[in-house]
């Protein structure tokens, strides 16, 4: 039977499709090869998006082309690839996992770049008084985490890991506001979660990270884009790699700046940005063979374990040409 909690997680996904699409105008599928007059990007509440956004410095260099920015922040990766598909958005930054689900439901996307493994910004925490202590506890308890992200991957192999097999949890499919407010009236036994929202946990809740995913997961950060946006506008999805690329390279020497910044558009403690900000792994890099490989490991694991509806090509979603 659909536990209450689950129900609640699936009215928010459908809420979350459809806020995407009022925010394209448009019906689902339909196209998103937009005018050179506009750049939509879709942003999470933290990273190196959120980070450009505060610096303002992809505006002042896309005015040059009478080209301006329209963010959007999206509560998880998933949703925020709804939106690129339904044309929302027309960029945007998810973990590893969000695009092998989008691609296996038939998102129109491509990967554009990646940021370096950060197997630390993200972990399985319990409660500072649970009487888990090893992966090996977790059989038979009920885990919360956001359907489809990146931490979804990261419970598969910790799980893994400790000989325990996947159905011998139970998953409590929840976005981050929900799962922490599960988690701290004891509704869950363990939170699988990522950074700033990782960081809050240990600093405001006293959670214990039981495993990170250091040794189990690379955690890359992917910049995504919608195929018929990519493919008109190259220019412009190259230009806010760019900027990217200089604005990580500032903030990996800058750190203190960064959590200045970031605190004042998350509105999040500056001790629990700081504490994220620093195991950040900074530095845009295209996409290569080696990391499309890893995401096809992966996507295979997730359709043997049918968390996705059928196996697919990751290297299918990969840009065709440089920009």
């Amino acid at each position: 039977m659909t536990s209450h909690l689950e129900q609640r997680s699936a009215r928010r996904r459908t809420l979350g499709m459809l806020f995407a699409a009022a925010v394209a105008g448009t019906l689902p599928g339909a196209a998103s090869a937009q005018s050179a007059k506009e750049v939509r990007i879709g942003y999470q509440k933290y990273g190196t998006l959120t980070l450009l956004k505060g610096r303002g410095t992809l505006e002042k260099r896309l005015a040059a082309k009478g080209v301006t920015v329209k963010w959007t922040e999206f509560p998880a990766g998933p949703v925020l690839l709804e939106g690129l598909n339904v044309g929302s958005i027309d960029f945007g930054t998810v973990g590893e996992a969000p695009p092998i689900f989008a691609q296996a439901a038939g998102a129109n996307l491509v990967y554009v770049g990646n940021e370096p493994p950060s197997p630390g910004s993200e972990a399985i925490v319990v409660p500072k008084g649970s009487t888990i202590r090893t992966l090996a506890d977790l059989k038979g308890k009920k885990i919360a985490l956001n359907k489809g992200s990146n931490v979804h991957y990261l419970l598969v192999r910790a799980l893994e890991k400790a000989g325990i097999d996947y159905k011998d949890v139970q998953t409590v499919f929840l976005p981050p506001a929900d799962a922490r407010a599960s988690f701290e009236r004891g509704a869950v036994d363990a939170w699988v979660i990522w950074d700033p929202f990782l960081a809050a946990a240990e600093k405001q809740l006293g959670a214990r990270v039981l495993a990170d995913g250091t040794g189990l997961v690379s955690s890359h950060q992917f910049y995504l884009a919608a195929r018929p946006y990519a493919g008109a506008q190259p220019e412009i999805v190259r230009i806010v790699i760019e900027e990217l690329a200089k604005v990580d390279e500032w903030g990996s020497k800058n750190i203190k700046d960064v959590t200045a910044i970031l605190a004042a558009q998350t509105g999040l403690e500056s001790s629990i940005v700081e504490l994220a900000a620093q195991r950040y792994s900074y530095g845009v890099k295209p996409v290569t063979p080696e990391v499309i490989r890893e995401q096809q490991k992966i996507a295979d694991v997730f359709a043997h374990l049918k968390l996705i509806p059928k196996p697919i090509v990751v290297k299918d979603a990969q840009l065709a040409f440089k920009l």
